[in-house]
This record gives structure tokens, sequence and C-alpha cells, in this order.
């Protein structure tokens, strides 16, 4: 059986879902000490849908020295490999080019390992992308605040927004030096917090947050991160600014001392 022929069969699914792409590594950098991009290029990305940055999507990685025939028949056959929840953060439909930012964190994780030794030619599995997140932008003032995992989605949110709009923009990352170029409304205020140990629970944003003079008018907020963080910033804005649930995107992209399975079986009963 052909590479393609088991491609299609792992890409069979009771649901009639599409199967995953295999997507070939063009390149791979650190975007910043602690943030590596790597950029996906190839027939693979035929008919992506453009307009999907910031959307979720799923990753599934080769082991260590699995080659590309070996990896798809896992696919198909089993046992399934690791898979990880990422953000597209850039499509280039002209050039057929599409790129995924990866926390570094050594090789504490199946995905940022593969990140950090990712090189032109190497592989994995995708599947989505789903909707983007954030879309309607109609608000008279923004709040976005992410850590390292939720920085593609925030940046992405605020590329997207109208020119002229206003409001704070709060990043929690390792180090200053992880700060990024960020093509923000010259009306959005950006924050950089430094966190050196992200596995340390930290109030940084909130406090931050608390603090800004609460402004007139419709507020939109697209909030990431970490759950714990998450989710006082959530109580504090449904309960205590009585801001809309649709008007705020906010999601615990993970949970200090769980992986991401045991953290979305946490959300799963959360709830139900």
């Amino acid at each position: 059986m052909t590479v393609i022929s088991k491609l299609k069969q792992a890409a069979a699914k009771p649901t009639g879902r599409p199967g995953p792409r295999i997507l070939t590594v063009k390149d791979a950098w650190y975007l910043t000490p602690n943030m590596i991009r790597v950029t996906f290029a190839g027939p693979e990305l035929d008919g992506f849908p453009e307009g999907r940055e910031g959307a979720n999507c799923k990753i599934m990685l080769p082991n260590d020295g699995e080659d590309r025939t070996a990896f798809v028949d896992r696919l198909a056959k089993g046992p399934p490999p690791p898979r990880r929840t990422y953000t597209v953060r850039n499509y280039d439909a002209v050039n057929g080019e599409m790129s995924i930012d990866f926390v570094a964190h050594g090789d504490n994780g199946p995905a940022s390992r593969w990140a950090s030794h990712a090189k032109a030619g190497d592989f994995l599995a995708f599947l989505g992308p789903s909707l983007p997140k954030v879309v309607d932008f109609s608000a008279d003032w923004y709040l976005v605040a992410a850590d390292p995992s939720a920085t593609p989605v925030a940046a992405v949110t605020l590329e997207a927004m109208p020119r002229d709009a206003k409001g704070v923009a709060i990043f929690e990352v390792t180090s200053i030096e992880d700060k990024q170029d960020i093509h923000a409304p010259e009306g959005v205020e950006i924050h950089w917090l430094v966190q050196p140990n992200p596995q340390n629970a930290s109030t940084a944003q909130e406090d931050f947050i608390r603090a800004i003079p609460w402004p007139e008018g419709r507020v939109q907020t697209c909030i990431a991160g970490e759950s714990g963080v998450v989710k006082s910033l959530r109580a504090f804005l449904h309960q205590e600014k009585q801001l809309p649930r649709s008007d705020t995107y906010i999601s615990g992209y993970w949970k200090i001392g769980l992986i991401e399975d045991e953290h979305q079986k946490v959300k799963r009963a959360e709830a139900d």
C-alpha cells in the first residue's frame, strides 16, 4: 500500500469529517528566545481555507526517527500519536505557506521537543482549522490578555482589529526578550509583563487589569492562557463588570501541573 493510499485510509472517518493533512516543514526558527515559528509548505496545503488565522488546530506528532511511511501507517492503524492543540498564526495563500508558533520549553512535552528540533523536510499531521475565535470588531474598547501559550491568538486578534480601535493588550512573557512586533492599532496600548517561571501561579495580569480605569461604552475581550488566571478573570469580567458572554472570548488553554489530555478532561468536567 502506498503512502497516499494509507493516508486516505487514515482519513476515512465514520463522521465524514476530513482526515489529517501531512504537512511538511519549510523552515523553523526561534522567533524569540522562548517561541519557535514553524512554517509549512507544499501541495498538502492545497485547498487550505483562507481567513483562519487565530483558529484552533490539532497537530499529531511522529516519534523521534519515525519516517513518513511508518507515521502514516500508524495514523491509519494506531496506536494514535500524541495530539496537541495549537493556533494558526499565518496563512499565505499566494505562496502556499502556513505558520504555527510553539512555546519553547525544551524537551518537556512532545510538541516543544518536536518544534525545537524541526528542520526543512520534517512533517506532522494536521487537523482543522476551526473558525477564528474573534471575528466581530464593533466595540468601543478592547481588552486583550495572553500568556505565551495564547500569544498567537492575541496577536492575530490585534492585527485583525480596525485601525482606529482603542484598548489595552497585556502579554505575560518569560523574558523581556520575548517581546514581539505585532501590527496592532495605534490606539491599543501594549504592555509586556515578565513572568520568568510560567509554572508558578501569577496574578500579574489580573492585578494590571483591575488597575485600569474602566472605559465607557461597549467592551470586547480576547483573553486566554493558564486556567487559574482565566477563571479569576472570567469572574471579574462577568460578575463584577457585568460584561455579556457574547462580548468576552476568554479561554483556559492549559493548567499548571497538567498535560493537555488531563486539562481537557478537567475542562469537560467543569462544563458539565
